[in-house]
């Protein structure tokens, strides 16, 4: 937790793009939940007192500013634990539900691996497929992991479940690998002979 003693405090963020590009409310929109902001109320939001944060936010006003929007960055202080901690438990929701989401998503994976195995489709062409699906879940999942400030209970599952459809990755190569290599053994022999 961060109290007034405990370390960095808490960033109040207000925007209004009112008279702006039209673009502009969709790309703040975007950087906000990027940053995985709280938001208090509309274009009313709250995030942890980070040096990350505060880098892309300041950067984020400044081009608020420039295309004739309007914003403020505030620091503030908690000073009253329960209320800390009941925003702290809203932020570890929010980051819950992404991890909860790359936990549904997951299954499919895998179930795709073993089915390719099953019908003795496992080439390497699956291979860079599925290896370019699980490049996803991990970018989805560093992406998350970056707005996921105190650590929400679902993330080890969720780095756990990623690691697993790793390992059954990394079985399903090797099962392709073993399918494709004799065929090559064979060709690499028939031109020795020659």
């Amino acid at each position: 937790m961060t109290g007034d003693t405990e370390g960095p405090g808490w960033l109040l963020v207000s925007v209004s793009t009112a008279g702006a590009a039209p673009t502009l409310r969709v790309q703040v929109w975007r950087k906000l939940r990027s940053l995985g902001a709280l938001y208090l109320q509309q274009s009313v939001c709250l995030l942890p007192e980070r040096e990350q944060t505060v880098r892309q936010l300041r950067r984020l006003l400044d081009r608020v500013h420039q295309q004739g929007g309007n914003g403020r960055m505030l620091r503030l202080t908690l000073t009253d634990a329960g209320e800390e901690r009941q925003i702290v438990g809203e932020f570890n929701a929010a980051r819950d539900a992404e991890y909860a989401e790359v936990l549904e998503r997951l299954p499919a994976f895998r179930q795709e691996l073993a089915a390719e195995r099953a019908r003795g489709r496992a080439t390497y062409a699956e291979v860079e497929e599925s290896e370019a699906d699980l490049e996803r879940f991990r970018s989805w999942m560093a992406k998350i992991a970056a707005r996921d400030y105190f650590g929400a209970p679902a993330g080890a599952a969720a780095r756990a479940a990623v690691e697993d459809a790793a390992a059954d990755l990394a079985a399903f190569e090797q099962a392709a690998l073993a399918a494709e290599s004799p065929a090559e053994e064979l060709g690499e022999q028939e031109g020795t002979r020659r």
